[in-house]
Parts: structure tokens; sequence; C-alpha cells
């Protein structure tokens, strides 16, 4: 009988919202062993084990001598601090976007990943949203791509502005779609709740003539996450919530009614996108495969993402003297208001649709 193959022991830092979903699901995974979370407030950890049945760390060195694999769901501006620990301990890494705060803790943790030869992977679960894998499959040389990512305030994530905590998902997704280099880009954000940007808009232009619009932010009641793809021919909708895609077609070269458009609805199976993410987390540990989205495409995401928050300063709103301020951010948010109008204005024309 051939031996029972070993479980592959896990380890989650964190203990706030993405760290109880990657808690839970590794609990619920056959081939794993949860051996503990950690986190500074060991009452919130604790709550966290004696749901899922593991053990509750207050320091995440406790736990490096225990576990083959972690996940970090730290506050951003301790993952470089922590990976690099966990990577020095010969611990593979599934590190929640971004992958740091700076690109020189980013650049130690690729360095060390790729000396030890351990798995370094980026937490990019939109990666995952069978949305977005089956709407990958239908583009070609996209010539104008709308991406928006709405959604309310957290105050948990109040140390990061919206750039570098939402947006980058999709600046990870826009990099990957795009076959070509980024040329230049124009971007406009303000604060609002917190000290950092908690709306941003970004327009990116690439060398191939591509453009792409991209809004991200976390003081919207609702939450609303989209994207819009217009190519030759074709204009492909994705709904990342739903998880559900729709793709517009011509049947003849000139469209004379709707009856030569058509409309498919490709069928989706249901998946978790963080359960499917973890599992390639764990084929690439055990084949040394190089995992999607490998450590230099979480790098290049958030370099990007670094550079347009430096670029967006100007634009941004401390929340220290709010009256003082009022007149500037009633200025950057008529701003962006006119930015969301192009966007709008811009995507109708490229459909061929009159706004009028």
């Amino acid at each position: 009988m051939a031996e029972k193959e070993k479980k592959m022991r896990f380890g989650v830092i964190g203990a706030g919202k993405l760290g109880g979903f990657h808690t839970r699901t590794l609990s619920k995974m056959p081939e794993v062993e949860l051996v503990g979370v950690s986190d500074p407030n060991l009452i919130r950890a604790q709550m966290l084990a004696w749901r899922y049945n593991c053990t509750a760390y207050k320091s995440h060195l406790d736990m490096l001598n225990q576990v083959d694999a972690l996940v970090i769901a730290a506050p951003t501006e301790y993952h470089a601090e922590i990976g690099i620990k966990a990577l020095e301990a010969g611990i593979h890494v599934l590190m929640e976007k971004p992958l740091a705060d700076s690109e020189e803790g980013a650049r130690k943790l690729l360095a060390l990943s790729e000396k030890n030869k351990l798995v370094l992977q980026v937490g990019h679960s939109e990666r995952f949203n069978p949305a977005v894998i089956e709407a990958l499959k239908h583009v070609k040389s996209p010539r104008y791509v709308t991406i928006e990512r709405l959604g309310p305030y957290d105050p948990r994530v109040a140390a990061t502005g919206v750039t570098l905590d939402l947006m980058i998902h999709d600046l990870d997704i826009i990099l990957t779609m795009i076959d070509s280099e980024v040329a230049s880009f124009e971007a406009i954000g303000a604060s609002v709740l917190s000290r950092h940007e908690d709306i941003s808009n970004v327009r990116i232009k690439f060398k191939n003539g591509c453009v792409a619009d991209i809004t991200a932010s976390r003081v919207s009641m609702e939450n609303s996450r989209r994207m819009r793809i217009y190519q030759q021919d074709a204009y492909i909708s994705t709904n990342y919530v739903s998880a559900r895609l729709k793709i517009y077609r011509k049947k003849n070269p000139v469209i004379k009614s709707l009856k030569d458009i058509e409309i498919v609805f490709p069928k989706l199976e249901k998946k978790e996108p963080i359960k499917e993410e973890l599992y390639h987390f764990m084929d690439c540990i055990k084949t040394s495969k190089t995992p999607t989205p490998s450590a230099e495409k979480g790098f290049k995401a958030m370099r990007l993402a670094l550079d347009i928050t430096e670029a967006m300063r100007r634009f941004e709103v401390s929340g220290s003297d709010a009256e003082a301020l009022r007149p500037s951010l009633a200025r950057s948010l008529s701003d962006i208001g006119h930015a969301a109008g192009v966007v709008v204005e811009e995507g109708l024309k490229n459909a061929g649709i009159d706004k009028s």
C-alpha cells in the first residue's frame, strides 16, 4: 500500500479580515494541517484558533519552526519584515498583496526567495476569479479598458492608500492582459476619510496604443467591481462580484440592427478564488513551478502602484484641518468626477453608442 501523502503544515499571520478568510479556507482543505494563526492581538488570534481548531500565537516567530508554508496577511508595512524572517527560515510564502510597501523591501524578498529556492507568491486573488480567467481567454489586442473597484470604508486599512490596497488588483490584471510597456499615466486622488487617498483614478497609456482607465474607491456605499474591455469587433463586460461575463461580438461587418450583434454568456464554473489560489500555491511548492502571479509580477504591479501614489500626492487632502482644506477637497473630487465622466464618454464612443 502506498504511503499516505504527508499533509502540508500551514500557518497564517494576521487575524484580520483576510487572515480570517485564509484560516477558514485552510481549515477545510484535507491536504493541509493548519498549525496556527498569529496576531499581536492575541484575543483576536485566539478567537480564530478556537473556531478553526488550531493554535493561537501572539508572535509569528513562535510558529516558524512548525510550518512548511505561511500566508502573510499582516498590515502592508510589516510585509517585508515578516516575509524576510520566513524566507530565512526556509518557509514558502504566500504574501497578501501588495508584496511590500517599498521597492527596497520587495527586492529583498525576491532575492531571498531565489537564493533559498522557495516559492514566493503574491495574493492577487482576482487572478483566480472564474470571470476574470474566462475573460482573459477572449482578450485580443484591447484598445480601451475601464475598471472600477468601489466599496465602503474599512478603518482597518486606513494606514494604506486605496491605490496600494485595492487598485493594485486591477493594475496586476491590466499588466497581465496588455502585452506592452507603460508609456505614461495621469493620476488623481483625494483623501476623504483617512490621511491617505481614499479615492483614486488613473489613466494609463501603453506603448502599443491601448488606454486603460482605472478607478478605486473606499468611500462608496455599495460594492462594485467591473471590468469592460473594448477591442476590434468585440466588447467584453466582466462583473467580479457576481462572477458573470458577457461578450458582445459583431456577426456582420456592418451593423444595421441589434440582430447583427451576437451576445454570449460563457458558462462559468463556480469556484472560490482564495481556495484556488491556495491550491495553486501548494502545487507550486510540490512541483517547483513559478506561481501565478509570481513575485516578479507582484513587484511590477506594486512598483506601478507606488509610482501612481507618488504622482497623485499633490491632490491628496490631509484630514488634519478639515475647514482649511475643504475647498481643495472639493476641487479634487470635482476633478475625479470629471475624469469619471471622460471614462464614460470615451467608453460609449468606442462602443459606437451615441451619448445623446
